[in-house]
C-alpha cells in the first residue's frame, strides 16, 4: 500500500509552481533555519537519508496535506529526534532541558565544517552483485509499488511507474537499497538503473506525443521483458 506522499499523476492538485532565477533561495527566513537544523541533526548519526525520508512519509495524511515543504521536514525531524532518544517530548516542547550526552556532543556539526560536509555529500554507491540488465534491455517494473520488507515501508518505486514496461538507458553500478536502509536492515546494495518510459504508458494522455519520463530504479524493482 502506498502512503499520502506518493502523489505523482494524481488529479486535482493543480500545477507545480516554478520559480525563476531571481527568486530568493528561501521563500521565508525560517526555511533556511529548518534546512540547517535538519543537516545538524542528521550529523548526529542517529539515522540516514532513507530513514529521514520515511519519517516524512509517515506524517498523518491530514498533516502531510496541509504542511508546506519545510513544515514536512520539521514534522519528520521532530519524530526522529524523539524516536532516536536525542530529546524527549518534554524537551521538544521546551518544558525541560537536559544536557546533551557526550556521545552526541562529539558529533556536533561545527559551523566551520558545514561547507566541507556538504561538498563531500553522502555517496551511496557500494560494491555489490553484478547487474542483471544492460543498457538497451526492456524491463518491467513490479506491478505494485511496495516495500517487500515492511508493509507500508519506504520505497523509491513510485506508484505511477508500477507495472509498466520501459528501457534501461543507464547502469549506475550498485547503490544502497533504500527499502532496506530506511528500516535499519543494512545497506543491501543492488544495481541501480535509469529506466525511460513513454509518458503515454504512464499518464494515458501525455502533453506531447513522444514525451518520456525517466526513473532511477533498483534491480529488485524490475523484471526482464521477454
Amino acid at each position: 500500500m502506498s502512503r499520502v506522499h506518493d502523489m505523482g499523476g494524481r488529479f486535482g492538485d493543480g500545477p507545480v509552481p516554478v520559480g525563476s532565477d531571481t527568486d530568493p533561495v528561501f521563500a521565508k527566513d525560517w526555511h533556511a533555519r529548518a534546512l540547517a537544523l535538519t543537516l545538524a541533526a542528521g550529523a548526529l548519526g542517529k539515522w540516514n537519508i532513507d530513514i529521514s525520508r520515511h519519517a516524512r512519509e509517515c506524517l498523518s495524511p491530514k498533516d502531510y496535506s496541509r504542511f508546506t515543504y519545510y513544515e514536512k521536514w520539521m514534522g519528520g525531524l521532530a519524530d526522529l529526534l524523539v524516536q532516536s532518544g536525542v530529546v524527549t517530548r518534554d524537551e521538544l516542547a521546551g518544558q525541560i532541558v537536559q544536557p546533551a550526552p557526550d556521545a552526541l556532543k562529539e558529533r556536533k556539526l561545527e559551523a566551520q565544517n558545514v561547507a566541507g560536509v556538504l561538498a563531500a555529500g553522502g555517496p551511496a554507491d557500494r560494491l555489490g552483485p553484478a547487474p542483471q540488465f544492460a543498457v538497451g534491455d526492456r524491463v518491467k517494473t513490479r506491478r505494485i509499488a511496495r516495500n517487500l520488507f515492511v508493509d507500508g515501508g519506504h520505497t523509491r518505486l513510485p506508484t505511477y511507474a508500477a507495472g509498466v514496461e520501459g528501457e534501461v538507458i543507464l547502469s549506475h553500478g550498485c547503490h544502497v537499497l533504500p527499502d532496506a536502509s530506511a528500516h535499519r536492515f543494512g545497506e543491501q546494495p543492488e544495481p541501480l538503473y535509469t529506466v525511460v518510459f513513454d509518458a503515454g504508458d504512464l499518464w494515458g494522455e501525455p502533453e506531447r506525443a513522444g514525451d518520456e519520463v525517466t526513473c532511477d530504479l533498483w534491480q529488485s524493482y524490475l523484471e526482464p521483458v521477454t
